[in-house]
């Protein structure tokens, strides 16, 4: 089975009003890091929530050869929205745990615990393991939270701003466990965060949306222009390129004006 996703004219709807249009991408292969990047209500959550089979919408979305169904989740792909529920009884580990039964048995494996026990390591959150979650601060949460999702090493993992509470350490730290949780497991990682640098910095393609629809994708030195800034983000900005190979956004002012 070759690990991967692709879309066809996927678009997402509620009521009226049209959240994501006709997005069709080339097959996003397991290995790969994907940013979904781009403004405010550009419809970043909601293509990952079309993804992850919770919303239903026009298109055909493909996870390693097969069809998903619109409105019902996708058991290849596993999904941390930006917003995630605590409950505060459990702890960190049951709550690790937990994350392996959605829609399976209660019985767990050896490797399943050797899976938890690992993540619990690379996040350096060993001494939480034991703690409850409502002794925990937001940024301890939501490594919890990436805990649960990197623990099931899902074929597709999408990441809605996984790092929006973590200092700049965290930050960093998280960021390079994904990258190499995806080529370690061949995973397809779709991950979404406003800071453009990060982004950049831990992607192999970039997917840019904008007024719901896709503008562009492709690989990060190859799109991420001035231009493309100016279109998405209204910025004028230099796009430079550091000793790694990888750009770097520098943006120095607006070029829209309030009316």
């Amino acid at each position: 089975m070759v690990v991967g996703l692709q879309l066809r004219d996927v678009g997402v709807r509620y009521g009226r009003k049209v959240v994501l249009s006709e997005v069709t991408t080339p097959l996003l292969s397991g290995g790969e890091v994907i940013a979904v990047i781009g403004p405010n209500a550009a419809g970043k959550s909601s293509l990952f929530r079309r993804i992850a089979g919770l919303v239903p919408g026009p298109g055909e979305v493909s996870i390693s050869g097969e069809s998903s169904v619109p409105g019902r989740r996708a058991p290849l792909s596993c999904y941390l929205p930006q917003d995630t529920a605590v409950n505060a009884v459990l702890t960190v580990y049951e709550s690790i745990l937990l994350a392996f039964k959605q829609g399976g048995t209660w019985s767990v494996s050896d490797d399943e615990l050797k899976r938890i026990d690992r993540v619990l390591r690379d996040l350096e959150i060993e001494d939480l393991a034991f703690r409850g979650l409502g002794e925990l601060s937001g940024g301890q949460r939501q490594l919890v939270s990436i805990a649960q999702t990197l623990a099931r090493e899902p074929d597709i993992l999408l990441l809605d701003e996984p790092t929006s509470a973590l200092d700049l350490h965290r930050q960093f730290e998280v960021l390079s466990l994904v990258r190499r949780l995806a080529r370690d497991r061949g995973m397809c990682v779709l991950i979404s965060i406003h800071d453009l640098n990060q982004a950049l910095r831990v992607a192999d393609r970039v997917l840019v949306l904008a007024k719901t629809r896709l503008v562009a994708i492709g690989a990060p030195r190859e799109i991420v222009t001035p231009s493309l800034l100016d279109e998405v983000y209204g910025v004028r900005a230099r796009v430079e390129g550091l000793s790694s190979g990888e750009p770097y956004v520098v943006v120095e002012g607006s070029t829209r004006h309030a009316a």
